[in-house]
């Protein structure tokens, strides 16, 4: 719930076929968004930085459009890392954003997709924890999974080492 074709946030009502059963709705805590359907992921930028201060665990932001291919493939590799799934499971709020937001802190050096930043829980996002590109600090490649996650164990061991 919801399947795969519906888009983050939607609500699914299920209607019984016998009139004497109650209407069943479906809403999901976990959104699935085929980024991995056993991590939990925040609607909005805003519910990602309350819930990352009230849990005092980082969060992550996912910055991707569904047609673009590097996107899909970076999709693809970090739903196949299993050290990935588990840490973003267990140790991150994580947020998924298909259109920009317009906020210049979620894109400080740049509006390109994909790009991952880290926001610790006093909303600071980590300009020091980047990817292997020059020219677009925050993005991965599938190729740079091993990165990501040594980047999401270095944003955990920030984060107890600075608050």
């Amino acid at each position: 719930c919801p399947p795969p074709n519906l888009t983050v946030g939607m609500l699914c009502l299920v209607f019984s076929e016998h009139p004497t059963k109650d209407l069943w709705v479906c809403l999901c805590a976990h959104t699935y968004n085929r980024w991995g359907k056993n991590i939990k992921w925040v609607k909005s930028y805003e519910e990602g930085l309350a819930e990352s201060a009230k849990s005092q665990k980082p969060l992550i932001v996912i910055h991707h459009l569904e047609n673009c291919p590097h996107s899909k493939a970076l999709k693809e590799a970090f739903v196949a890392h299993k050290s990935i799934q588990k840490m973003a499971k267990d140790d991150f709020i994580m947020l998924n954003v298909v259109e920009e937001t317009g906020d210049k802190h979620l894109a400080p050096d740049g509006y390109y997709v994909p790009r991952i930043l880290f926001v610790d829980p006093s909303h600071t996002v980590r300009a020091d924890i980047v990817g292997n590109y020059e020219d677009r600090l925050y993005t991965y490649s599938p190729d740079d999974m091993e990165l990501l996650a040594a980047n999401m164990k270095k944003a955990k061991l920030l984060l107890h080492s600075e608050l």
